[in-house]
């Protein structure tokens, strides 16, 4: 999962950071709400994480554009602002949810699974797709009694696969879904792990195919 997090505090930024990594979720910081607007309009994010207090344009007038411009990411509201009338307007702005510092870990974690959860994008952990298996917790990949285990990059890219059947996803989209917004990862990245992908696939007897669609880029095809 693809976090963005929007924190001119940087001590903060750094251990929101630190949290959301250590929970295996791709993460990028930017300290300001021009930033933050430009990098939630790509649209690649799961969540936003959004102050209120930012330089050059806060955080209601990020999630009032993020919104005008149809970018339907969750948006939490990380402030220190405590008021009803400013929950409020964090809401009315566009926001999901509205969280005040100081937060416990626990806390921060819990309340982006229900955002996700809430907004579809969480994998169920039994998922799978043709004639395979895929548990999204151990990362184990299964047909009948054969399984094999997916590094970190190979889950995140079959969980893409799964969740878009009906889409053609680029390598630009890999890339900036699984390596990162910032990334210097390129093409011949996305082919090596395809490929590991097939290889497994293969591995376990599958008969569902990663589909490359010449010069747009790959899909998930039920097996003949």
């Amino acid at each position: 999962m693809q976090i963005l997090v929007v924190e001119d505090e940087r001590h903060l930024a750094r251990a929101l950071k630190q949290i959301l990594t250590e929970q295996k979720y791709m993460v990028d910081v930017v300290y300001d709400g021009n930033d933050g607007l430009d990098y939630g309009l790509s649209g690649i994010y799961d969540v936003i994480i959004l102050d209120i207090m930012l330089p050059y344009r806060d955080g209601f007038q990020v999630a009032y554009e993020l919104r005008k411009n149809k970018i339907n990411t969750p948006i939490l509201m990380l402030t220190a602002k405590d008021t009803i009338p400013d929950k409020v307007s964090g809401l009315n702005s566009g926001a999901d949810d509205y969280m005040t510092k100081p937060f416990a870990p626990e806390e921060l974690l819990a309340r982006i699974k229900a955002l996700t959860r809430r907004h579809g994008e969480v994998m169920l952990d039994e998922t799978g797709f043709g004639d395979f298996n895929f548990n999204a917790s151990t990362s184990e990949l299964s047909k009948g009694s054969k399984s094999v285990h997916l590094n970190f990059k190979e889950a995140e890219i079959l969980k893409l696969l799964i969740a878009n059947p009906n889409t053609i996803l680029s390598k630009e989209d890999l890339i900036t879904k699984v390596w990162g917004y910032d990334s210097d990862a390129g093409s011949n990245n996305v082919e090596a792990y395809i490929s590991f992908l097939r290889r497994k696939l293969h591995f376990i007897n599958s008969s569902t195919e990663i589909k490359s669609i010449k010069k747009v880029g790959y899909r998930l095809e039920h097996g003949q």
